[in-house]
């Protein structure tokens, strides 16, 4: 399908702003490239669309869309039928997925069941055209969604690493990075773009249900902070900002006392060598190694309760971990190793 769209080549500060953060980072978006945007019909991903499409141009991307059906609602599937409606009238392919209710039982599935599906459709794009690899999957989350992560992740109690999440760009697989190109725009702000450019929104009627934990934090919690400080969901995403270099740091030396502490395997550690560190610079190690291995929503307090555990005193024992991931340790050696059925 034909490249061109017809919503036009305009400017505006929005489009400067992006520009220049690309700009400052120009691995983000690379010139030539395929880039998939993951499209819900909402303010921010609609408010992403135009931005991206108007800016091609000027860095020759070939742009696709996708949008993921959850069937969480009676709407879902009129939603995407508009919104492809909608791309195919602008010239924008358009691909979708719907799930069923097993593969998005709660948010967490829901979430690997959209990255499971995008990065399949990446790679069925890169090789359909070489010429033009899809190396980036973009989805629209805004500086309000990092400032609402922030606020979950405290309230479980996540580490230094939990705090500094919904990076602007990570690896998802070999070639394929998630990059997220709104954190440095409101949600205020992309609602002002769709208002400014007449971009039509699709309301997804989920995100009034504040039983899930995050649309209570975005409809009830938000809203009291930037009442008391005005634009209190810019600052607390800026502190992100400062963590995640912060916490970089931390991890490129947490990888080396990791490859230091090493015994057989990565999935094992010496409890002498972990043991001669100071019990913060333990917690840093052990949050680390956690992470590599692939063990998701590791809290703050559970790293305490692991660091006591393990130190010379105790005696040898087991801690099971979310994932079904066991974490034990004898004299010597600490393990960890993931259940099987």
């Amino acid at each position: 399908m034909s490249q061109s769209t017809k919503i036009g080549r305009s400017w505006s500060k929005w489009h400067l702003r992006l520009h220049k953060r690309l700009k400052q980072n120009e691995s983000l978006l690379p010139i030539n490239s395929t880039l998939l945007l993951a499209i819900s019909g909402g303010q921010d991903s609609m408010a992403l669309l135009k931005l991206i499409i108007d800016l091609k141009r000027l860095y020759t991307w070939r742009v696709e869309i996708w949008h993921g059906d959850h069937q969480w609602h009676t709407k879902s599937e009129k939603i995407a039928e508009d919104l492809k409606l909608w791309c195919l009238n602008q010239q924008i392919p358009f691909h979708s997925d719907k799930a069923n209710k097993e593969e998005v039982a709660n948010e967490e599935k829901a979430r690997d069941w959209r990255y499971k599906n995008l990065l399949r459709k990446a790679k069925l794009l890169s090789s359909n055209n070489i010429n033009f690899p899809c190396t980036r999957i973009l989805t629209g989350h805004t500086a309000s969604d990092r400032a609402e992560t922030i606020i979950m992740n405290l309230a479980r109690g996540a580490d230094l690493i939990g705090l500094s999440t919904l990076k602007e760009q990570r690896n998802l697989e070999k070639n394929i990075e998630l990059v997220r190109p709104l954190l440095v725009f409101t949600r205020n702000e992309t609602l002002e773009i769709c208002k400014e450019f007449n971009l039509p929104i699709w309301i997804d009627p989920s995100n009034d249900n504040i039983n899930l934990t995050r649309n209570k934090i975005r409809k009830e919690i938000l809203p009291i902070l930037n009442s008391i400080y005005k634009g209190a969901d810019s600052r607390i995403a800026d502190v992100a900002n400062r963590l995640e270099s912060y916490s970089k740091d931390q991890q490129l030396l947490a990888e080396i006392a990791i490859e230091f502490c090493k015994r057989e395997t990565i999935n094992s550690l010496s409890r002498n060598k972990l043991n001669d560190f100071t019990d913060s610079i333990r917690k840093i190690i052990l949050s680390n190694w956690l992470r590599i291995l692939g063990v998701r929503r590791v809290t703050a307090l559970q790293i305490k309760e692991i660091n006591s555990k393990i130190c010379h005193r105790n005696p040898p024992g087991t801690i099971h971990l979310h994932g079904e991931f066991l974490i034990r340790w004898d004299k010597k050696t600490i393990y960890i190793s993931k259940k099987t059925n």
